[in-house]
């Protein structure tokens, strides 16, 4: 009788298994269709930032522009030398060596016995209570003259009129601040299936333009800190750096606070032509970086960080797992309903990265990427909540050890 007991309970969860996929696949095709549902609501609001064809007839205001750099050998000279090439304005560049242990200081020396517009400050260690990026940043405002401030990374890469085309532009759309999604370069496999997909999710959460670019909705707002741009005026008014000391995700935390501010007008555009950032080089570091920022990023949010890996999954791995088991037992209909949500999901990732400037082919690796997003998601969570902390650039934070 056991042999027979143990093939009927085999039998049934079987059964209940098979149960279990269908509205599985169900839920898949709805989140699918909300996918691409949001997706579209974002052709309407795109704006790119557009590159200036010849000088501006008006005098642009002096810009400061601000570059933390902590071992940063291999991308800092480009970075400066195309900041230092800028156009059409009057403009300073102040980089702050964030206690670099590599040949990063020895470049910055060179590169600023070259050219005088060039100011290196030594960063100082960093204080209880400061995230490292937002330490960086302050000390480099210190030493600005600019009435606008440029935050830049030490791994972008600039047009030489794009940062008067950026000038010019909050000038005549009248904002206090501006932010731009870069072009992002990629350079090895695990760039081209992950990075694309992330950025998209990280948009895709915060909604689209016409919401992060309506002062009135308040609870929709992105920065990206490979390039933000702030008066002078409002920059002071919240509090500069000093009110972001303790932010991780020091960028989300400024638009944020910006937006929730009241006082002050904020535009985030495509930037394409505007910049181009190299953000890590290996699966290694972009695990790293992203599990870095995804909690804070959610700003603790269990329930909402829980959604978002269950979302990612649904939109990734889920739909073709379903298929294939759905192929393997003949129930061709769902199958069917499983494939068709993963060509939904693709074709409307596939539009995202051609408005952001990405090869639309890499939609093909949409699943992969989105999945390993899921992955970090987990990771984040589950590192700061143990208490183990993140690292970053050889400082650890939110630590019990």
């Amino acid at each position: 009788m056991r042999p027979i007991a143990r093939a009927n309970t085999a039998s049934r969860d079987s059964e209940l298994t098979i149960e279990l996929d269908r509205p599985l696949t169900h839920a898949c095709a709805a989140v699918a269709l909300l996918y691409a549902l949001r997706g579209a609501t974002f052709a309407a609001s795109w704006l790119d930032a557009p590159l200036l064809p010849a000088r501006p007839s008006e005098t642009l205001p002096m810009l400061s522009i601000i570059v933390p750099a902590r071992d940063e050998e291999r991308s800092i000279e480009a970075c400066v030398r195309s900041l230092l090439a800028q156009e059409w304005l009057d403009f300073e560049v102040i980089v702050v060596d964030d206690r670099s242990t590599d040949a990063t200081p020895h470049i910055l020396e060179r590169l600023a016995y070259e050219d005088r517009r060039l100011r290196v400050v030594r960063g100082e260690p960093l204080p209880e209570g400061w995230i490292g990026k937002p330490w960086a940043l302050a000390q480099g405002e210190r030493h600005a003259r600019g009435a606008w401030l440029l935050f830049t990374d030490a791994d972008s890469t600039h047009a030489p009129r794009g940062a008067a085309s950026m000038l010019w532009l909050v000038t005549q759309a009248r904002v206090d601040a501006a932010s731009i999604a870069t072009h992002q370069e990629l350079a090895t496999f695990w760039e081209r299936a992950v990075l694309p997909s992330i950025l998209g999710m990280i948009m895709y959460v915060a909604g689209p333009l016409s919401a992060i670019n309506d002062p009135s909705r308040v609870n929709h707002a992105l920065a990206n800190g490979q390039y933000i741009l702030v008066s002078r005026i409002a920059y002071n008014a919240l509090g500069g750096h000093a009110a972001l000391q303790g932010e991780i995700v020091e960028d989300v935390a400024f638009a944020r606070r910006l937006k929730r501010d009241g006082r002050f007008r904020y535009l985030l555009v495509g930037g394409q032509r505007i910049a181009s950032v190299r953000m890590y080089h290996s699966l290694g570091e972009i695990w790293s970086g992203f599990t870095k920022n995804v909690y804070m990023g959610a700003e603790g949010n269990l329930f909402a960080l829980a959604l978002g890996t269950l979302f990612t999954l649904s939109i990734s791995v889920a739909p073709p797992v379903l298929a294939v088991r759905a192929l393997a037992r003949r129930r061709y209909p769902e199958a069917f309903e499983a494939l068709a949500s993963t060509l939904a999901i693709v074709t409307t990732a596939s539009w995202g990265m051609r408005r952001a400037g990405f090869p639309r082919r890499l939609a093909l690796l949409q699943p992969l990427g989105t999945a390993v997003f899921a992955a970090i998601i987990a990771n984040s969570t589950f590192r700061v909540l143990s208490g183990r902390g993140v690292s970053w650039r050889g400082r650890n934070y939110f630590s019990n050890e």
